[in-house]
């Protein structure tokens, strides 16, 4: 395999960083969270139309009735995960929804046991309840701070849960579909599901000022598509898990930056809340890579 001409680590922790700006601008932003995640999606699918159009629309033929009813499912959970999310953010801090959020590994494992029959190991298991408890401290400390702080970790958990459906939905589509060809059905899905929210909630589209444009297209460009583009094109040379463990730091450089530039403070029991369910994530995908590992070992057994 040819070596890539930017070393493939240094492109995943710029994507790191990248996806760690979205709960910063989405805190900034004075729009409504259906409204923010409308324009996140409807200016990245804008921007992905000219590629989409010039070298992967001929795909859209070849696309099953069953692969359009996932890929319609999976846009639609997106959708209200990213509504709920951003609304977290209305009433928790950076560090809790961010982290509450990564709980997805964990939600990813119960969808796949329940709906794929997948085995279940006894570290997988032990990992989930380390999470859990680590997300037990983190409510623990937002209620002792106020109910809607808690009310915001609830919102940030649900909309974990909603992202994994989409993955979910999503995963046995992408082995017959171009990465390009299903995040762009994906996000225009999203995108229109989103804007018969805004207005049947009687949100506005418009006016607001110009800083929210400006964040409007930022959530697009940067934690959207250069965030998920460089995982994506690191893939080739580094495995999944590798960057599935990167995408862990997402809640420390969203911390930090909230720190920095919002002024939100981190108490005890985030810190403490935070470390616990990263290491009870940590030690799901190390356990998750293994169980691949061998479950590959005893294939290639069989077959040989």
């Amino acid at each position: 395999m040819q070596s890539p001409k930017v070393n493939p680590y240094m492109a995943v922790a710029i994507g790191v960083v990248a996806v760690s700006t979205s709960a910063i601008l989405v805190k900034v932003s004075s729009a409504p969270s259906g409204v923010i995640a409308f324009y996140r999606l409807f200016f990245s699918v804008l921007l992905m139309l000219p590629v989409f159009l010039i070298k992967y629309v001929s795909e859209l033929r070849l696309i099953t009735k069953r692969d359009w009813v996932f890929t319609g499912i999976a846009g639609i959970f997106l959708a209200f995960h990213f509504i709920l999310w951003f609304e977290s953010l209305n009433y928790t801090s950076v560090a809790s929804s961010t982290v509450l959020v990564t709980l997805q590994p964990l939600f990813a494992f119960v969808g796949a046991y329940l709906f794929f029959k997948e085995r279940v190991s006894a570290k997988a298991i032990l990992s989930g309840v380390i999470a859990i408890g680590g997300s037990v401290i983190i409510s623990w400390g937002d209620f002792k701070i106020s109910g809607s702080a808690l009310f915001g970790d609830f919102l940030a958990i649900v909309a974990c849960a909603l992202v994994t459906v989409y993955l979910l939905f999503g995963q046995t589509v992408r082995k017959r579909m171009s990465l390009i060809t299903y995040t762009f059905i994906v996000y225009s899905i999203s995108s229109i599901t989103l804007f018969f929210y805004v207005i049947a909630v009687g949100e506005s589209f418009y006016p607001y000022p110009t800083s929210d444009w400006v964040y409007f297209i930022l959530l697009a460009l940067i934690p959207t598509l250069l965030g998920h583009t460089l995982f994506n094109w690191s893939i080739k040379w580094i495995s999944a898990s590798v960057i599935s463990m990167a995408i862990l730091f997402e809640p420390v450089g969203a911390t930090v930056l909230a720190f920095y530039l919002l002024g939100e403070k981190v108490i005890w029991t985030q810190i403490i809340g935070g470390l616990v369910v990263i290491a009870g994530i940590t030690l799901f995908l190390v356990d998750e890579r293994k169980m691949k590992l061998k479950n590959q070992t005893e294939i290639n057994s069989i077959s040989g």
